[in-house]
């Protein structure tokens, strides 16, 4: 899995999930026919995934502040029709990230819209139901079943007779043999993205039937159901240059109820055409048309009409909300003083044409009114968003360093933030390794994911880390006391030892204790400004994000009047409907917050240098949080700087960096270049598997370099190993779950992430349209699109 921007950049994994069907039971099949999706693994701009995703629900430039959007539910809101209501004919314009790079899902460079290609063309031979659970289609399978486990274990997939691919031909195991010797890691000249799980498969013959197909395994693998979705034809992974680089722009064959049309010259657009030859339910739709479109350029394709379904941020959402007349939520006396309810109908339309009014002042028009043609559609993504703390050196190594930092910070609060306006359950996420909607979650986090500032402290002073102020080098290089014993420029046995201020002129020597000095000042007072001029250029340019050059009353006034001009040039943007003007205004308003920013940390030095930075051989505790830049990333940043002000409470200092989205994954995380970052993991229900490579233990590589697989924050032990492995090979699914609560509650003890919360999914979608959506965990029926019959 890889990691991709998004909202949060995130690495990507499949998002799969897990059912309980008995240790030899057959899986039901599915009635609801809905095809697979998948998480991408491309770099975004802004998201690791961007999901890690990853992944997927964007946000933008106002995302924090985002207020209603409609209604919302955790399980998925298609606006689900029956297919009788639903017209056939017509075209689906689908707003993706960007142009399909491959149509083989199982490359590293695969893309959002490859998922989508492969959910709609290919055999997906389990789908996801709300909670994640996967069900056989019974458009591919009729039966899929363990049927021995001695010698080894052996699983029996029973096709459907009637499925064929595009060129006529049966579905059989010589497409399974080709996939599973494809992805089986066995030739290097396979560029593959993964192969865990086919590994473990010993043989793949041909059953009882034409349409059984055997597979054997060498290992036992309780994951079996994660494999041969989607299938390939056999063409497609015949050879290396074939899936390198043959399936770049076209696919040999199709099985779905679309089929590949034609990709455009620069990729931008690729056309799905209904396919002849499916043999399910007829595809609704003629065809669904996927067009990349950034997530900055969101808003005004919509409102120029040029899509019909795209991922939005909150801010777009709250857009969609103002123009439909859903401005705030739902008054509780909204009826107050009516007579009966069609009285309060009455109020409540004049209400919402209130809002309209308002919206098309605020937006313009022609915006509000092509806006109103949308609706907001909402569930919480298979995604969360993670604080990762970086334990290869530096303070975070030690892990009473971690876990203070754990404690530290306060999961509900940044939830509710993050979550705000949008209707969605705001609990912070208790797992690692499921989704709060998702079958088998239980919440794991215990001491180590919830605030605690006292056990904070405590376990930072335990580490070595005291409060008392720094103090800068002596004049013969070696560092002074950090801890209230003498320093120089105190008065001690010689009595006249002065230290020079960081600026390089001559410090003041300190009052007498328990008197102000000279210029009024309390003892508290002068001991703070001491403490604070002995530190170095280099420790403040540590401590905060530049080197503190003005006074803190300067600072707060001059931030104080750039936020009022900014709120200003806000608020005549938005009259003015400007996108243009509002990306100015918005930029100023981010300058004028971290001066203010700079301000309250200026203060804090001057004012309390006890409780102002922690310090440990006279090095400040300071963290490196770097964080994406770009309006995809908005929420992103807000959360950060909120962990940032919840770190100071403890004497933790963090220096944050934004830096291009493009290379925040590549140069930072992966790279190891930072100590606090922000990304999001697309969920799986396969945790055994595709959790593994997220929390394995780090091993030195005979090159003497460190592997650490998707484990960016470089921590892990032994008996996590021994778990994940335990649990792979697991086929009772009762025992596969406690080995994962184990190792869940393992991964919290070493503290090396903090999950924070299930990420938002808010799609704008055209009014009549049905069976499309935020689907959450749900596989999206692409034979089921369409517009309502009027």
């Amino acid at each position: 899995m890889r990691a991709v921007p998004a909202e949060s950049p995130r690495p990507s994994r499949p998002p799969r999930s897990e059912r309980n069907p008995g240790r030899y039971a057959t899986v039901p099949l599915s009635r609801n026919r809905r095809r697979t999706r998948r998480w991408i693994a491309a770099l975004a701009a802004g998201v690791l995934l961007p999901l890690p995703l990853a992944a997927c629900g964007g946000s933008d430039s106002q995302d924090a502040e985002a207020g209603n959007v409609g209604s919302a539910r955790a399980g998925g809101d298609v606006r689900a029709a029956a297919r009788q209501q639903i017209a056939s004919g017509g075209t689906l314009r689908w707003a993706v990230d960007a142009p399909p790079s491959t149509f083989n899902v199982f490359q590293p460079d695969s893309t959002e819209a490859t998922q989508r290609v492969a959910g709609a063309t290919l055999p997906s031979l389990f789908d996801l139901d709300k909670r994640g659970r996967p069900q056989a289609d019974p458009d591919f399978l009729r039966s899929a079943e363990v049927t021995d486990t001695d010698p080894r274990q052996t699983v029996v997939y029973k096709l459907n007779p009637k499925a064929r691919w595009s060129d006529g031909r049966r579905l059989g195991a010589a497409d399974f043999r080709a996939q599973w010797k494809a992805l089986r890691g066995k030739n290097n000249a396979y560029w593959t993205a993964r192969n865990a799980g086919y590994d473990r498969i010993r043989k793949i013959t041909k059953g009882a039937g034409d349409d059984e197909v055997k597979v054997v395994f060498g290992k036992p693998y309780a994951d079996w159901r994660s494999l041969f979705t989607p299938l390939y034809p056999k063409q497609a992974m015949r050879s290396p240059k074939v899936f390198n680089d043959g399936l770049r722009t076209s696919l040999p064959a199709a099985a779905g109820p679309f089929r590949v049309a034609k990709a455009g010259k620069d990729r931008s657009r690729t056309l799905l055409k209904r396919n002849p030859r499916w043999w399910g339910d007829r595809a609704k739709l003629d065809r669904i048309v996927l067009t990349a479109v950034p997530r900055d350029e969101r808003t005004a394709a919509l409102a120029k009409g040029k899509v019909d379904v795209a991922d939005i941020g909150a801010s777009t959402a709250e857009r969609i909300g103002a123009s439909n007349g859903l401005g705030g939520p739902q008054r509780p006396d909204a009826a107050e003083g009516a007579k009966n309810a069609a009285e309060a109908r009455k109020l409540e339309a004049k209400r919402r044409e209130a809002r309209k009014r308002k919206a098309r002042e605020r937006l313009g028009a022609a915006t509000a009114r092509a806006l109103g043609d949308y609706e907001v559609r909402r569930a919480l993504d298979p995604a969360y968003t993670q604080l990762t703390l970086n334990a290869s050196g530096g303070p975070l190594a030690d892990e009473r360093v971690r876990r203070a930092v754990a404690q530290a910070i306060d999961r509900d609060e940044l939830a509710e933030k993050a979550l705000a306006g949008t209707g969605l359950p705001d609990d912070p996420l208790g797992s690692h390794l499921r989704m709060a909607d998702q079958d088998g979650y239980r919440d794991n986090s215990g001491a180590f994911g919830s605030a605690d500032l006292d056990s904070a402290q405590s376990l930072l002073a335990d580490a070595g880390w005291k409060t008392g102020g720094l103090a800068g080098p002596k004049a013969d290089g070696s560092a002074g006391k950090a801890d209230g014993g003498q320093q120089k420029g105190e008065k001690g046995e010689k009595g006249d030892e002065k230290e020079d201020r960081a600026d390089g002129g001559p410090a003041e020597p300190p009052a007498a204790a328990g008197s102000p000095d000279a210029g009024g000042r309390a003892p508290h007072r002068a001991a703070a400004e001491a403490s604070v001029v002995r530190l170095t250029a280099g420790q403040i340019a540590r401590v905060v994000d530049r080197p503190l050059g003005l006074a803190a009353s300067a600072t707060a006034q001059r931030g104080a009047i750039l936020a009022q001009a900014a709120h200003s040039s806000l608020a005549s943007a938005e009259r003015a409907g400007s996108e243009r003007k509002l990306s100015r205004a918005r930029a100023a308003l981010a300058t004028a917050e971290k001066v203010q920013a700079t301000a309250r940390e200026m203060r804090l030095l001057a004012g309390d240098p006890a409780s102002a930075v922690r310090s440990k051989d006279g090095k400040p505790l300071a963290l490196r949080f770097v964080l994406p830049s770009g309006k995809g990333s908005a929420q992103l940043r807000a959360t950060g700087k909120r962990i940032a002000r919840m770190l100071n409470e403890v004497g933790i200092r963090t220096q944050i960096k934004e830096v291009p989205g493009e290379s925040y994954f590549k140069d930072h995380i992966a790279a190891g270049d930072y100590d606090l970052a922000l990304f999001s993991w697309p969920a799986t229900a396969f945790p055994a598997t595709e959790a593994r490579p997220i929390f394995a233990k780090p091993r030195a590589a005979s090159d003497g370099s460190l592997v650490v697989e998707q484990n960016y924050a470089r921590v892990g032990t032994d008996r996590i190993d021994q778990l994940f492995e335990q649990a792979a090979g697991e086929l009772d699914d009762g025992r596969r779950k406690e080995l994962m609560e184990k190792a869940d509650r393992r991964i919290w003890a070493v503290a090396g992430s903090l999950p924070l919360y299930q990420r938002p999914q808010l799609v704008a979608v055209k009014r009549d349209l049905a069976n499309v959506g935020a689907s959450g965990f749900t596989s999206p029926a692409y034979q089921d699109m369409g517009r309502r019959k009027s």
